[in-house]
């Protein structure tokens, strides 16, 4: 399995950030496989969504009423709701797989990859990009 991390700027607010272009770029001419995608952190998560004609601010829109930035979670350390990203990998797990056929990821039209991060905390990010040849 070939493996590769990189890493990523999100922190000051929710974001949902477009990864597809760099796993992309990491599975071009490598042929037909898997592309695993995983976030190490306990905080972010991966959701395959559209990106750019509103759905990514539908996503924050849904998680921020499910999970509010207050003082409810048990978890209180860090800025006001930090426990909510906490539970947020429970709905939008670390990790996601993509096939690859000749070197091309096997998307839908208005699929994308992307890095859900609701911890403002924290603002680096890891991800790892991992192929299996098929």
């Amino acid at each position: 399995m070939e493996s590769e991390v990189r890493s990523y700027r999100t922190g000051g607010h929710d974001v949902v950030l477009d990864l597809t272009e760099d796993a992309g770029s990491f599975v071009r001419d490598r042929g037909d496989g898997l592309l695993h995608v995983f976030v190490p952190h306990a905080t972010a998560g991966l959701a395959i969504i559209e990106t750019g004609a509103g759905s990514d601010d539908d996503l924050l829109a849904a998680l921020a009423d499910l999970l509010p930035a207050d003082d409810r979670w048990r978890h209180r350390h860090g800025s006001p709701g930090h426990g909510r990203s906490h539970v947020m990998p429970a709905l939008v797990p670390p990790h996601c797989s993509v096939p690859v056929l000749g070197g091309r990821l096997a998307l839908g039209t208005w699929q994308s990859i992307c890095l859900v991060d609701l911890n403002v905390d924290n603002v680096e990010r890891d991800v790892r990009f991992s192929f299996l040849r098929g």
